[in-house]
């Protein structure tokens, strides 16, 4: 999914600072390792089609948030057929096809797929009106809209996904020939249809109505800003604070990409728009390929941890929990911080031992300027956040975050949206939710699946059998599942299949739901970082010219922390502000900030002066002991990793003196 910011989006992010990689090179580099990206430019009468459609399809989502929204049914129907259609029009069905012009085949696949689709939004109250009693054509409709769905995740979201949605289709009606642990009766063929396709509970299910509410509402808002301007200022802004400190254009790549991170929910994007202009940065200040890639995918793929927006799983979790977005995104602020501050010190730290300099102050812009020209860019996301703080809806939150950004674009010239910038606006908005969309309707099998023959529970109880009860065994388990599944999942589809398979399993042992949904939603992001496949880190040593693998080892290296964070949600839900008072969450928030601080300095070998190995290992210890729940230990881990620090700096210091 792309939640925001697309590379044709943003043409002003151009500097004096560094030549940007050329974009035809960067949309190769993107489409190598990013499905969505890889869609068709039609010319003539196709391209005047097609964008009337996607235009069309942001302004039903924009009027039915302002108005008010469909009955549920009919407006996940609506949706899905806008989407659905689109992807035909959009995404060849096989590399290597000319991407100029739509072959007539996928008309009739668009116009199929649709049908299907629709026969939701014209029938629905005759259906409704049967209790959903199958009739023998819906039968053939639902098999050939199943048909469309899956092709079309194919063509947007790759073959990981509909392969595993066709097992799930499989495991309901072979259910009776699957092992003992597994085994159910086995439905009809009616049965599958009639609960896939003309129920909520498939493809129409949950997910894909957050996909047409929430999500495409957000994943608007971020093209809007888009066009205004907003990628340029984002990275003005984080070269203006952190651009003139050692190593700068590495704080710059942290700072700009966390920023448009939060609204931006794909990694690979995000690597894309911001790393075509940190990464050239990076590697003139003299960080190596590898490191410099590494630091824009950890940076990237942080934001869908970094409130206010997150990217969609959030507010799937949401719907989900049955709990407010903003009580999600208030417990992601602790965590969020904790792993920018690891990012923030790892780079200082890099940049202290190899004497790196940041960028010099003549040629950087000044804070005061830049928000002076762009700071009303600002406003539409204190809107939102001002919004949601006042108990207002997401979607309310990002209808007027949308209306605001129209308005204060047209304070200055240059973000100044005319009709043109709109439009342009409005398609692209529709074309970044296309792939959210439809994973969300193939993650409707999966989930349909599991309510029909209760397969999440099956799925629980043997995680829990296979770890004898035990929740350490059973968390490891969790994470080795999660970063699995993220490999090959867009990070939607990756939260639903495991808040639905493996989420139940932590609950049952006593796990707060928010802190086991947060957990498998943590490190299904991570997958994006962890080798062997890690997309985010390949797109960045793409874009810098690194080695891909050492770049994904550098990634995961640099963000560790992130692997331990989770296991404080599970041990230490305080951080989660989870029934927190202020001493033990003072003592949490210090002994993690100083985990953070050991764990960079041992990783990276340096605290005021060289370290060697044996000091390393003593503060790799004691960050760990630093994320332990004991909070003695905590406390006493915190005080040594301050002593070592303190003994460190007064050695330093007089090695310094003598040697002058």
């Amino acid at each position: 999914m792309r939640m925001g910011f697309d590379m044709d989006q943003e043409k002003t992010t151009q500097t004096p600072l560094v030549q940007e990689i050329q974009e035809e090179e960067l949309q190769s580099i993107v489409e190598k390792y990013d499905i969505e990206s890889r869609y068709r430019r039609p010319a003539g009468f196709s391209k005047i089609v097609v964008s009337v459609w996607l235009i069309a399809m942001s302004l039903f989502h924009l009027y039915t948030a302002g108005i008010g929204l469909l009955p549920t049914s009919i407006h996940r129907a609506v949706h899905l057929t806008f989407a659905i259609v689109a992807v035909f029009l959009l995404y060849p069905g096989r590399k290597g096809q000319d991407k100029t012009r739509i072959p007539w085949y996928d008309w009739i696949l668009a116009a199929t797929a649709g049908l299907g689709t629709g026969y939701i939004v014209f029938f629905f109250n005759e259906i409704a009106r049967r209790g959903a009693q199958v009739q023998p054509h819906e039968v053939w409709l639902g098999i050939l809209t199943i048909v469309m769905v899956l092709e079309a995740g194919r063509r947007v979201a790759g073959k990981v996904l509909p392969s595993l949605s066709i097992l799930f289709l499989l495991y309901c009606y072979f259910g009776r020939y699957m092992p003992f642990m597994f085994m159910h009766r086995g439905y009809s063929i009616n049965r599958i249809i009639q609960h896939m396709y003309l129920t909520q509970e498939g493809i129409f299910g949950v997910a894909l109505g957050v996909s047409s509410t929430f999500v495409f509402m957000f994943i608007l808002f971020g093209a809007f800003l888009g066009k205004s301007g907003g990628a340029r200022f984002f990275n003005e802004l984080a070269l203006a604070i952190a651009g003139h400190s050692p190593g700068g254009p590495a704080k710059v790549a942290i700072v700009a990409s966390g920023l448009l991170g939060t609204i931006n929910g794909s990694s690979v994007a995000n690597v894309a728009t911001t790393g075509a202009f940190t990464i050239p940065l990076m590697k003139k200040v003299g960080y190596k390929p590898e490191f410099a890639g590494a630091v824009e995918a950890c940076a990237s793929t942080g934001g869908q941890f970094m409130p206010p927006i997150m990217g969609a799983g959030a507010f799937i979790m949401s719907e989900f929990l049955g709990i407010s977005y903003l009580r999600i995104a208030a417990a992601a602020i602790i965590p969020a911080v904790l792993y920018y501050s690891a990012l923030f010190i790892a780079v200082h730290l890099r940049a202290r031992h190899r004497n790196l300099e940041g960028l010099s102050k003549e040629v950087l812009p000044a804070l005061k300027d830049v928000l002076v020209k762009d700071g009303h860019l600002v406003v539409p996301l204190v809107v939102i956040i001002g919004m949601l703080l006042n108990r207002f809806t997401p979607l309310a939150a990002a209808f007027w975050g949308i209306i605001s950004v129209v308005a204060v674009s047209l304070l200055r010239k240059h973000t100044r949206m005319g009709i043109r910038e709109t439009l342009g606006a409005l398609e692209e908005g529709a074309r970044g939710a296309l792939g959210v969309a439809i994973a969300c309707a193939l993650v409707g099998f999966i989930v349909g699946t599991s309510s029909l023959t209760a397969l999440g529970l099956t799925i629980s109880n043997n995680i829990i059998d296979i770890s004898k009860g035990l929740l350490f065994p059973t968390l490891l388990l969790s994470m080795v599942a999660c970063l699995i599944l993220g490999m090959g999942l867009p990070t939607t589809a990756n939260y639903i299949v495991t808040s639905t398979m493996i989420a139940p399993a932590l609950i049952k042992m006593g796990v707060l739901p928010l802190a086991a949904h947060l957990f498998v939603f943590y490190f299904g992001i991570m997958a994006d970082l962890t080798p062997p496949v890690c997309l985010a880190a390949f797109t960045g040593a793409g874009i810098a010219g690194g080695n891909p693998s050492t770049t994904g080892f550098q990634a995961t290296r640099i963000a560790l922390v992130a692997y331990l964070i989770p296991y404080t949600f599970i041990y230490t839900p305080v951080i989660l502000l989870e029934n927190a008072t202020w001493i033990p969450l003072a003592i949490i928030i210090v002994a993690s900030l100083a985990g953070v601080m050991s764990l960079a300095a041992a990783l990276q070998g340096w605290m005021f002066e060289k370290l060697n190995v044996p000091v390393r290992a003593i503060l790799l210890a004691a960050s760990f002991a630093a994320f332990l729940p004991d909070y003695r230990l905590k406390v006493i881990s915190a005080l040594f990793i301050a002593a070592t620090l303190v003994a460190l700096k007064v050695m330093n210091g007089r090695r310094t003196s003598s040697a002058v």
